[in-house]
């Protein structure tokens, strides 16, 4: 019998994570079986994804009512069911966490995206919400933008499982890099543990060809870069993280323990519907990375993906496309700003929606 190719990917060192929660998700026991059957690795949430599923369902209501009855504001009311459920998935994925050494079986919850500008407030909230949720699996998502850096230090030296979400450009994945061993190395220095620190960098792929493709398409795109800029991109952060790891000040940090931070491939699903449904999975198999897959991604996947370790192809491809994009001038830096810089004012949208969407939940369950 073929092997599931999710189960597959695995086994070349890429780990398969679902990039969606829900409560009958959880409870139904359609996560353990995702987890039994498809070698399911972890799980990443955000507020979108939040939003659908307590405006989409029945599931919620009762908390609702009764925090709301406790005089907690929509905000408190989000936070309260999203740390239940991360708390619910974690206990779930606790046998991954434990049979891979700390390395998978973790879940994401995201701070305010509209501290992503905010240093003091970031740090502040991953705190709190890492003691909120009490389980050494689950993960605090921290936006890589220029403020987010020293955000990133201080929870990764206060023993705070990081996932840096937002990452668009290779260079600010590098500093996201260095404040990454910048707070293990504070941690050694004190004399803590680092070796049992998780943390992603998860690096937006399909945006990107969603920002270049229209310019290409202007041009007549004559040297054929259609569709190839996203992989391209992603597949020299790649480059980076492997040079990262045979550096001296890795090298010491590993000596103590300390576990790489892998790059977490994020919005891998095609947009653009002349791609293959699971183009960008395809391209950018790799070892020691995360591929955080919504779930009609996954099902496609599972359906007809081709496992096989790709990363060196796309990196030689990328020694074509990137030096292409310049000539046709393409500024890649220039993409990747406007792309980190919307994507904040999107996931802030996208949390003050959701606080929309549980106000005109309180009023209908009122009105019942």
């Amino acid at each position: 019998m073929p092997i599931n190719p999710l189960v597959a990917l695995g086994r070349l060192g890429q780990s398969p994570w679902l990039d969606f929660i829900t409560r009958k998700l959880v409870a139904s026991g359609r996560l353990a079986k995702l987890i039994s059957d498809d070698g399911l690795r972890g799980m990443t949430s955000n507020p979108t994804i939040f939003e659908k599923a307590i405006s989409g369902s029945e599931d919620y209501d009762d908390d609702i009512r009764r925090l709301a009855a406790e005089g907690k504001t929509p905000a408190q009311i989000f936070e309260v069911v999203a740390v239940a459920d991360v708390r619910a998935s974690c206990d779930v994925f606790r046998r991954v966490y434990d049979a891979s050494g700390g390395t998978d079986g973790l879940v994401s919850l995201e701070v305010n995206p509209e501290l992503a500008r905010d240093t003091v407030g970031t740090v502040a909230e991953a705190i709190r919400l890492w003691a909120a949720l009490d389980r050494p699996n689950a993960m605090i998502k921290i936006p890589g933008t220029r403020e987010g850096l020293p955000a990133i230090t201080r929870a990764i030296e206060a023993g705070i499982n990081v996932n840096v979400t937002l990452l668009f450009g290779v260079k600010r994945y590098g500093e996201v890099i260095e404040a990454f061993c910048s707070g293990l190395e504070r941690r050694a220095r004190a004399g803590r543990p680092i070796d049992r620190i998780g943390s992603v960098a998860s690096f937006f792929v399909s945006r990107v060809d969603g920002r270049i493709d229209p310019i290409l398409d202007r041009q007549g795109d004559p040297a054929g870069l259609r569709g190839k800029s996203a992989i391209a991109n992603a597949a020299e952060a790649y480059g980076l993280f492997q040079r990262s790891l045979e550096t001296r000040a890795w090298k010491a940090l590993a000596a103590l323990g300390a576990r790489p931070q892998r790059p977490l491939w994020a919005s891998t699903s095609t947009k653009d519907p002349t791609y293959p449904d699971v183009y960008y999975v395809e391209a950018l198999i790799a070892p020691h990375t995360v591929n955080t897959l919504p779930p009609d991604t996954l099902d496609a996947y599972r359906d007809h993906g081709r496992p096989e370790v790709r990363i060196a192809a796309a990196q030689a491809e990328a020694a074509r496309v990137l030096p292409g994009l310049r000539d046709a001038g393409i500024d890649l830096d220039q993409v990747t700003g406007f792309l980190e810089e919307d994507g904040v004012g999107k996931f802030a949208a996208s949390y003050r929606q959701l606080l929309t969407g549980l106000e005109a939940k309180l009023e209908a369950l009122a009105a019942r």
